[in-house]
């Protein structure tokens, strides 16, 4: 029995969780589905640090966790600033004791605009939001991934349909996504062969959240220069026959933030051990 398969059947029973004494920084988890990966991976024993621009929701996720019983702590920031995103690792570092072992990229947000109305503005802080910043995130963790001592080390890119297949309305958002793709491949064709490092995409299709939910709610970010981006879809962009609704999803119905997050953690785990360079789609079957 080779090693890894050793380790594996070792785990089989994950008496004290999936994620056992390692450490996750999940970025964009002070709500939606970072917020529902971070409270899976701490409920399967992996200390979290919980990254999020909106510092009360960050700190409301980590003190939910740690009142359940699990570890987390709330690091805030952009992940537009730089500066920010070397201070998360170092934290993260501490906080593990000098390790970190998962990298989940899920911050971000839209900004749409057909292609001959998007601005510059608008083109730039989505690609950077999406592709450079986790880019940076991954490169200033290197030290902490680039090592042998064989224990599970995973990156997660949270990518979207809209990166695979394209979407009206969203040359930026998809430009950025199907970046991530090629992101990820890379580090598990440069990271895998000496340090065993697991690298895979995670793709959502139509899942419940502000980004999918009407635009008419009213929910929004604020971008570059404070400016308020409305987020959601336009209800008449939604409309369809009672009971058609989902008719392009197989399993007739959006998927929710829990089981979007369910797909996350999966990705990270030792389940996944002979997993990598993937993209997995998470959309009910929809363009399958």
């Amino acid at each position: 029995m080779s090693d890894r398969v050793a380790q594996l059947a070792a785990h089989l029973n994950y008496p004290k969780g999936l994620l056992a004494g390692q450490v996750a920084i999940i970025t964009g988890s002070g709500q939606g589905i970072g917020a529902e990966a971070a409270r899976l991976f701490a409920n399967e024993g992996a200390k979290v640090i919980i990254s999020d621009i909106d510092a009360e929701k960050g700190n409301a996720v980590a003190e939910s966790i740690n009142k359940s019983g699990g570890q987390a702590i709330c690091v805030p920031g952009d992940m537009l600033d730089a500066a920010y995103i070397d201070t998360l690792v170092k934290k993260a570092a501490a906080f593990g004791n000098g390790k970190i072992h998962h990298i989940v990229n899920n911050a971000g947000y839209t900004w749409d605009g057909v292609i001959h109305k998007m601005s510059d503005k608008q083109w730039d802080t989505i690609v950077a939001l999406h592709a450079t910043a986790p880019f940076r995130l991954v490169r200033a963790a290197a030290p902490y991934f680039r090592v042998r001592d064989g224990e599970n080390r995973s990156v997660v890119n949270i990518s979207s349909t809209s990166g695979v297949h394209g979407n009206a309305g969203q040359a930026n958002y998809a430009l950025a996504k199907a970046g991530v793709v090629g992101l990820t491949k890379t580090i598990a064709r440069e990271w895998g062969p000496a340090f065993g490092v697991r690298a895979n995409t995670v793709a959502f299709g139509h899942i419940k959240t502000r980004l999918t939910d009407a635009k008419e709610k009213g929910a929004f970010v604020t971008g570059p220069d404070g400016q308020k981006i409305a987020l959601g879809i336009p209800t008449a962009q939604q409309a369809a026959p009672a009971g058609e609704e989902h008719a392009d999803i197989p399993l007739r119905r959006p998927g929710t933030a829990t089981e979007a997050a369910a797909s996350i953690l999966a990705a990270a785990s030792p389940l996944f051990s002979y997993i990598t360079g993937q993209t997995i789609m998470v959309t009910g079957g929809r363009n399958m």
